[in-house]
């Protein structure tokens, strides 16, 4: 017997709950590309997108997911033998200087392994190398659900005076953490449709500055499909996509953007922050008799996102599974979590609380992986959804 059959919760970090409203508005005949409404809301959903990033500079929008853009803002940016500065702080912030490194740009890593970005470290990286062309850093690492302080990086590049252009991947971040692009100084912003933006894989986006569009002037690496001027630009409809539009996922983030902003965005991050800090708080309560502990310890360094957390052995896993075929609530799998006795990162795994997320919601998950340990015989402290649901009755 099992009690999943019911509607299943996807609690991992993207895709996420896509909302009914999202579906129900993808949900019709394939539409006129050449004149009508979606012709015509256009221009309207360029404005709402990049009201969510909180810019009034320059958008591109591709068919493709987040590693996509990686690539899109690569070839726009640099030039082969090119430096950039790589803050890395989880799988993610190597995946992009990978990405750089193979399309003929050099990576100077500095890795922060499972933490935030130490400042003291990141001007030592910065000063090793004035003339690198950009500074690449990752506001929300879905691996280690580490919180990056990008406001504080554009301080010190300033106050170091370096030339470099800002880069920061919000990915797992946009429309969930407080992002201000243009007030923190970011030069290129890239994210993708499957997360805070509630609409499924394959739309990427890249915002980018005035002066990152001087500077990327000069790239030799600009491809026809990855240029961002065309897109930025457009005079007709065909120029936004470089080739058919994706008409339908469109439709959808139209319906999306229409909800976060009825809502109100600064609601939305409020909201994103209370459901993390539930989840958190159940942790606490949960390390007090067992091996279970959050990947990052300061609260503040966490994104609002997503959470990375461990038992011990293989209980990460053995939970992971229990939740899904036992109770219907599928957990993110440990990305990049590898350790000396656990080489398949089976002691880790993730609970997403991004996009389209209530407190029944998460209260539910929470009450799923306390039932959970408490089937398999994995220790814990008590008294966790209690905890979490005073937590949310707080705020």
């Amino acid at each position: 017997m099992s009690l999943a059959n019911g509607r299943p919760y996807l609690a991992i970090p993207g895709p996420s709950v896509m909302p009914d409203r999202v579906l129900n508005a993808m949900h019709r005949a394939a539409p006129n590309i050449y004149e009508g409404s979606l012709v015509d809301m256009v221009a309207p959903l360029r404005a709402d997108l990049k009201r969510v990033a909180c810019t009034e500079q320059n958008l591109a929008i591709y068919i493709g997911n987040g590693h996509a853009t990686w690539e899109a803002a690569n070839t726009n940016v640099f030039r082969r033998g090119d430096k950039a500065v790589v803050l890395a702080t989880g799988r993610f912030g190597h995946g992009w200087a990978e990405h750089a490194r193979l399309l003929g740009v050099e990576p100077l890593i500095t890795d922060f392994g499972r933490e935030p970005i130490d400042l003291t470290r990141a001007e030592a990286a910065l000063k090793a190398a004035p003339d690198a062309r950009a500074v690449m850093v990752t506001h929300v690492d879905t691996a280690t659900s580490a919180l990056n302080d990008v406001a504080a990086v554009r301080r010190l590049m300033d106050d170091l005076g370096h030339p470099g252009l800002l880069m920061v991947d919000c990915i797992a971040s946009l429309a969930c953490d407080e992002f201000r692009m243009d007030d923190w100084g970011v030069d290129v912003m890239i994210s993708a449709s499957q997360k805070g933006l509630m609409t499924p894989p394959g739309l990427g986006f890249v915002f980018f500055s005035d002066k990152a569009k001087e500077v990327g002037k000069t790239s030799d690496l600009r491809t026809p499909y990855w240029d961002w001027t065309p897109r930025n630009t457009a005079q007709f409809f065909y120029e936004n996509w470089y080739g058919t539009a994706p008409t339908h996922h469109l439709f959808g983030l139209r319906e999306a953007l229409s909800m976060i902003h009825e809502e109100g965005l600064e609601n939305v991050w409020a909201r994103h922050s209370a459901l993390a800090r539930a989840v958190w708080t159940a942790a606490e309560a949960w390390g007090q008799g067992g091996a279970f502990r959050l990947n990052i310890q300061d609260p503040a360094r966490r994104g609002h996102s997503v959470t990375a957390a461990r038992l011990s052995g293989k209980d990460g896993t053995r939970l992971r599974q229990w939740c899904e075929h036992q109770a219907g609530v599928t957990l993110g799998i440990g990305l990049g979590m590898a350790e000396p006795g656990d080489p398949a990162g089976d002691a880790y795994f993730r609970i997403a609380h991004m996009g389209h997320v209530n407190a029944h919601m998460t209260l539910g998950a929470l009450a799923v992986m306390d039932t959970g340990m408490k089937a398999l015989g994995i220790d814990h402290g008590p008294g966790a959804v209690e905890a979490a649901a005073r937590a949310l009755a707080s705020d």
